[in-house]
């Protein structure tokens, strides 16, 4: 009996494999926060996946379609959003989400399913620790964190820190950890540690509180929104002292929420900016073409991620010479020196991403790309 089901097994995955080789389409799915607390961030990723299948749009001779579902910045939807893709749309590999929460709700599905994912701006550890159908295109919170307090520390000069935290999100209450570990170890001290909830909209109390510790730099690491409002209500309290973020500060409605309270704000990013200078061939390239598509729109890192994520599953396809999602995730597995917009890539053992981490200034209003940090873990 045991033999006989493991030879109809065997057939099924087989029959499978097979179906997957002949179909003349090639079907990844998409999904990411096109509605909710996390939409801007979402739909500029879509926006990057979009364009790269405009400019790529076929691999060994198939067409890429496209499934995109919005996971609506909720945990529940994102894990349901998943498993359509794979019941519904059949698709052999995923590209998603902004959003560490809803990478690690979707992610479960998937593995489960064994339908390779690679996340676009998911920093948390967790989404790929112990998976081997998760992978991401971006650098992990710890190594960002180390980021953002060895420049702190080193760079500018700053010796006391204090942190306001998300204490809801995974995102915000990991890279607080991981800022404050490298800072604490580099020699700095952590005067204040206030937390939030997402979604409240008034922080004068933890700012008092704050500003009455004399911090040198104050660690948020919050979404761009929230971000904006606290940078915003510091100003008004008279607070003096530098104000620092993670990668979801890098969005360009901060300056339209936050205004002049905004200038001099500094966060860290993923490599690419289009204030860089000495951009790569590749992000050049990607720049231009952004900006024939989207005109009078400056592309974004979220974008150049999700531009990223598609053409790293098509690479993977490519070498592999299969579209079938183990063939897929043995190459993702592979991958060594992928040359993608936000700089060269390695997925390492823990399916993460090697790459620098870059530092964002906002100068007169704008963002000014500072360059990159290696930090001090």
């Amino acid at each position: 009996m045991r033999k006989l089901l493991l030879l109809c097994l065997a057939l099924v995955l087989g029959f499978a494999n097979a179906a997957w080789s002949a179909d003349d389409v090639v079907r990844i799915g998409v999904f990411l926060p096109l509605t909710g607390q996390n939409a801007f961030g979402g739909q500029l990723e879509l926006e990057g996946v979009q364009m790269a299948n405009k400019e790529t749009p076929t691999v060994l001779g198939k067409k890429v379609e496209l499934f995109v579902v919005d996971n609506k910045s909720d945990k529940v939807e994102a894990a349901n959003a998943v498993q359509r893709l794979i019941e519904k749309e059949k698709v052999q590999a995923i590209i998603g989400t902004y959003g560490s929460s809803l990478a690690m709700a979707g992610g479960e599905v998937a593995e489960k399913a064994r339908i390779p994912v690679v996340a676009t701006s998911a920093t948390n550890p967790l989404v790929t620790q112990g998976k081997k159908y998760i992978f991401r295109v971006c650098f992990i919170d710890p190594y960002q964190g180390a980021g953002a307090a060895t420049y702190a520390y080193k760079n500018l000069g700053l010796k006391k820190a204090a942190m306001l935290v998300d204490v809801a999100n995974d995102y915000s209450v990991g890279l607080s950890k991981y800022f404050e570990r490298s800072f604490t170890k580099l020699g700095g001290k952590m005067v204040a540690t206030l937390n939030y909830q997402s979604g409240d909209q008034d922080f004068t109390a933890q700012l008092t509180k704050i500003i009455s510790e004399k911090p040198d730099v104050l660690f948020i690491p919050s979404y761009f929104a929230e971000g904006a409002i606290i940078m915003k209500q510091a100003a008004e309290l008279g607070a003096t002292f530098k104000i620092m973020g993670g990668d979801a500060m890098d969005n360009p409605k901060i300056t339209d929420i936050g205004g002049k309270a905004v200038e001099g704000f500094i966060h860290t990013t993923f490599p690419y900016d289009p204030s860089m200078k000495n951009m790569s061939p590749m992000a050049k390239k990607f720049t231009d073409s952004w900006k024939a598509l989207y005109p009078g729109k400056e592309p974004n890192v979220n974008s150049a991620l999700g531009y990223d994520a598609y053409m790293l599953i098509l690479d993977a396809i490519t070498r592999t010479g299969k579209a079938d999602p183990e063939s897929i995730t043995k190459a993702l597995a592979e991958t060594k020196g992928f040359v993608g917009v936000t700089g060269t890539t390695t997925i390492n053992a823990t399916h993460d991403a090697e790459k620098p981490v870059g530092i964002v200034e906002i100068k007169s209003g704008k963002k000014t790309y500072e360059g990159e940090i290696v930090p001090e873990l």
